[in-house]
C-alpha cells in the first residue's frame, strides 16, 4: 500500500494540473502569424506555440482606420488528451505588427532549439538603421526564465553594434564595429569586449520587457540594456 501512495499522489497532481489549464480557442478577430511545435519541458511531448496579431490597435492614433498596427500575443499550448490548453500566454514580449519605420519589414521569428524558446524580432528604426533582438527562454524550476539576450543595431554605412549575454554562464560579448560609405571620412576604431556578469536572480518570462533592464559595463560610461 505504501508503494501506491506516491503513484496516487502523482496521478492526482497531474489531473489537478490539467484541470487548472484553460481550454484554448482562437479569439475572434485574431490573425495567426506563426505556429511552431517542440518539446519545451523535456517530457517527450511537443508543445505548440501560436502567435497572433490581435484586433487591438497599438498605435497612438488608434482610432485611425488607416493605421494597421495591432498588438501581438503568443500562446504556449499543451495537448491534453486531444484538447489544446493554455500553458503560458504572453502579451509583453512581442512588438506590434506595425512597429518600426517600414512596417512591412517587421519580422518575427519564433523557434525552439535544445528545448529552449527563442524569440527573434527585427525591424527598421529609420531608412538606414535595423534593430534585431533574440531572447532565449528555458523552462526550469516550474517556469520560463530568460537565459540569453542578443541585440544588434546596424547602420548601412557607419556602424554595427552587437550586445550579447548568456545569463546561464554570465558571459557578455560587446562588439562595436565602425565603417563608412564616405572615402574621406575618419572611421573610429572598432572595439571588442568580453566579461562576466551574473544576475542574482534569473528573470521570468512574464516579468521581462525589452529595454527595462540594464547594468553598467565595466571600465566604461555605457550601460548594457536588455
Amino acid at each position: 500500500m505504501k508503494k501506491l501512495l506516491p503513484l496516487a499522489a502523482a496521478l492526482f497532481s497531474a489531473v489537478s494540473y490539467a484541470q487548472e489549464l484553460k481550454a484554448f480557442s482562437v479569439p475572434n478577430g485574431y490573425t495567426k502569424i506563426t505556429e511552431i511545435k517542440g518539446d519545451l519541458d523535456k517530457d517527450g511531448k511537443d508543445e505548440i506555440i501560436l502567435a497572433f496579431d490581435t484586433n487591438q490597435k497599438a498605435s497612438v492614433n488608434e482610432d485611425d482606420s488607416d493605421t494597421n498596427d495591432y498588438k501581438r500575443v503568443f500562446y504556449i499550448l499543451k495537448n491534453e488528451n486531444g484538447n489544446l490548453v493554455i500553458w503560458k500566454e504572453n502579451t509583453s514580449l512581442l512588438f506590434s505588427s506595425g512597429y518600426g519605420f517600414y512596417p512591412s519589414d517587421n519580422n518575427l521569428d519564433i523557434s525552439i532549439k535544445n528545448n529552449c524558446l527563442i524569440i527573434g524580432q527585427q525591424f527598421s528604426t529609420n531608412s538606414r538603421h535595423t534593430q534585431e533582438y533574440k531572447h532565449t527562454f528555458r523552462f526550469q524550476n516550474g517556469d520560463f526564465y530568460l537565459i540569453g539576450s542578443y541585440d544588434n543595431f546596424n547602420d548601412t554605412c557607419d556602424f554595427n553594434f552587437t550586445n550579447e549575454i548568456n545569463f546561464s554562464t554570465g558571459k557578455v560579448i560587446i562588439d562595436d564595429e565602425y565603417s563608412t560609405c564616405d572615402d574621406d571620412a575618419k572611421v573610429p576604431e572598432s572595439t571588442h569586449k568580453e566579461f562576466i556578469y551574473k544576475l542574482r536572480t534569473l528573470i521570468k518570462m512574464h516579468d521581462f520587457k525589452i529595454g527595462d533592464h540594464k547594468f553598467k559595463i565595466p571600465d566604461s560610461s555605457k550601460e548594457f540594456i536588455f
